[in-house]
């Protein structure tokens, strides 16, 4: 049985396409996962996959003195993958980017074990430039974005398949919404998020006279109680059923998010996260604005959050697009790529 070692973190969009990946591969390959304490450990942790960790320090984008230890924590943590990489011998590492995938990345070149690495933004990030010429290939959601490496390989984003198969009905009967009105889901439950939470509840008079909505707000932040109109979530795993049961999503624009509205050709109103950012949102989100994929309306512009929304549900135009649109999962072009490689792999022996 061929192993594979996974890698990313620091967020949910590092570990997320991962896990799409590796619940397709677990009946056939040994998986294995490096990370840090953070987001990964609790997500791959509740999976049940072997889990080691490997606290990589992150670079801080303002000047701080926590920035002149990084060399000193880096040089451990990478120590501390090698170790991990010989006890475990994979045939294969893929990172999903992240300041937590670098050291595995590092040990993996020095034990000579291919590497593949996914990006998922139009822009890549610091971790992608620097492992870039380490990996075999730089898998990408964007095809812009494979243009700017020699490597690069646009295979799309990688989506757990149990998204794509919710059934509208039985959706909204398990969340209580029997009205005809249209349903709005509202993704307020990530980082940065608060923003669109509270422009729900600004709004909350205005948009329930129009919407049933289902607000997955995060933990601790259901401000209100349930009503007919309107059920706070703080977490939900059956994500197939959120989606399935909308009829237009409102969400910050971060790309798995992005990809899995699209492919299920899903109305949607795009806040970009601003503050705090390297600006990747804004450009994923200004980059669909322009294929007329959807809407996007800066956190600025919130006061006119309810017209925006409804001028996106009967937007002719921006149904049309979504309905000749394309975009699809990309967990099956990424799986041929592994077996591919393992299968050369195996075969020069």
């Amino acid at each position: 049985m061929k192993r594979i070692l996974f890698t990313g973190g620091g967020s949910a969009g590092h570990v997320v396409p991962n896990l799409a990946l590796m619940n397709e591969l677990k009946y056939t390959h040994r998986i294995s996962y490096v990370g840090t304490g953070g987001i990964e450990k609790t997500l791959v942790g509740k999976s049940g996959y072997p889990f080691f960790q490997v606290d990589c320090p992150k670079l801080a984008r303002s000047f701080t003195l926590q920035n002149l230890k990084i060399p000193f924590r880096l040089q451990r943590a990478k120590k501390e993958a090698l170790s991990v990489l010989q006890r475990e011998q994979p045939d294969l590492v893929f990172s999903k980017g992240g300041f937590a995938s670098y050291p595995a990345v590092w040990a993996a070149r020095k034990l000579k074990i291919p590497v593949f690495t996914h990006e998922s933004d139009l822009s890549p990030g610091l971790c992608t430039k620097l492992i870039a010429k380490k990996c075999k290939y730089v898998l990408t959601s964007f095809p812009e974005t494979a243009e700017k490496f020699k490597n690069g390989k646009c295979v799309g984003s990688p989506i757990r398949k149990e998204i794509l198969n919710g059934e509208t009905s039985r959706a909204r009967r398990k969340y209580g919404f029997t009205d005809p009105k249209p349903v709005l889901l509202v993704l307020g439950g990530g980082s940065g998020s608060r923003a669109l939470n509270e422009a729900i509840l600004t709004h909350f008079a205005d948009l329930t006279k129009r919407f049933q909505i289902l607000h997955l707000c995060g933990k601790g932040n259901a401000a209100r109680e349930k009503t007919e109109d309107y059920l706070p979530l703080e977490f939900e795993s059956d994500m197939a059923s959120a989606y399935a049961c909308a009829d237009v999503v409102l969400s910050r624009a971060g790309s798995n998010t992005v990809f899995e509205i699209l492919a299920l050709k899903k109305p949607a109103v795009f806040v970009p996260l601003e503050r705090g950012s390297r600006g990747d949102q804004v450009e994923n989100a200004e980059y669909f604005e322009r294929k007329e994929l959807c809407t996007l309306l800066r956190e600025s512009e919130l006061a006119s959050l309810p017209a925006v929304l409804f001028a996106t549900l009967e937007s002719k135009r921006l149904k049309s697009a979504l309905a000749e649109c394309e975009i699809t999962s990309g967990t099956p072009a990424v799986l041929d790529l592994i077996k591919a490689e393992l299968h050369s792999a195996g075969a020069s022996v």
